[in-house]
């Protein structure tokens, strides 16, 4: 059984499936690989507007399986360095990610899977979702995914959270943002978002994702106001910016719109 299942719908949405429900979607060595690969060529696929990324069975993703930690903690101090750094570049992947992500959480959700969580555009979760940053009871620290979800839920509740490894629901995720919807019905629930996405720009989205991280944490300098004003003139020059000005005052859908 494949560990991701994929799916390509014609106006573009790819759902991508964590799917080795019988360890609850936790991930090993093979599954970061094929998520890294998976997501590099989700990004460079010009067919692929929205991504939707969920899990089978009855939890999102359980963070790492323990299989695959013990078999990391048996290696050389430099083996498990490259073994992190993968997990590493694979939530950098996804973070980096030219295509919006949505994250859809539902059943349990705890370590790297709050990494993956975090490393999401929009995330929304199912009432009865389950969150925690456990590794601290492992004797373990939330290392790899820490500048992922630090940039998500600050340093005060992960001075909290990763301390003490406490599970928290979904209602306390958006209160610390995580999470930016609770809903039941997951699917109908991300439908308003994948329309939203898909009436705009699709190169526009690729570029407010990247300027997001390219502001974020800069001073408000003459270097930054340069920036800004460059990547919002090259915008306004661009085919796609044209095309989007001139159907707004022509009142039709713009050539993206299907």
């Amino acid at each position: 059984m494949p560990a991701l299942t994929l799916d390509i719908s014609a106006n573009g949405i790819a759902r991508l499936t964590l799917n080795r429900p019988d360890r609850h979607n936790a991930f090993d060595e093979a599954m970061i690989a094929d998520l890294t690969q998976t997501f590099t060529t989700l990004g460079a696929n010009p067919a692929v507007r929205v991504v939707v990324l969920n899990g089978a069975g009855e939890s999102f993703c359980a963070g790492g399986d323990l299989h695959w930690m013990q078999r990391a903690a048996q290696k050389t101090e430099a083996e498990n360095e490259a073994d992190a750094l993968a997990l590493a570049h694979m939530l950098h992947t996804l973070n980096a990610c030219p295509k919006p992500v949505i994250g859809l959480i539902h059943g349990a959700c705890f370590g790297g899977g709050v990494g993956l969580a975090a490393a999401c555009d929009m995330v929304v979760a199912a009432p009865d979702a389950r969150f925690g940053l456990t590794e601290v009871r492992l004797g373990l620290i939330p290392a790899a995914i820490s500048p992922f979800v630090v940039g998500k839920i600050g340093a005060s509740a992960a001075r909290r959270y990763f301390l003490t490894g406490e599970r928290f629901s979904a209602e306390e995720a958006r209160r610390i943002g995580l999470v930016h919807e609770v809903k039941a019905g997951l699917d109908a629930a991300a439908a308003p978002l994948i329309d939203a996405l898909l009436a705009s720009g699709p190169e526009a989205v690729a570029d407010a994702k990247a300027l997001i991280s390219d502001v974020s944490g800069r001073p408000v300098d003459d270097d930054l106001l340069r920036l800004t004003a460059r990547r919002i003139a090259k915008r306004r020059a661009s085919d796609e910016g044209r095309e989007g000005i001139a159907a707004f005052l022509e009142k039709r859908k713009p050539g993206w719109v299907r």
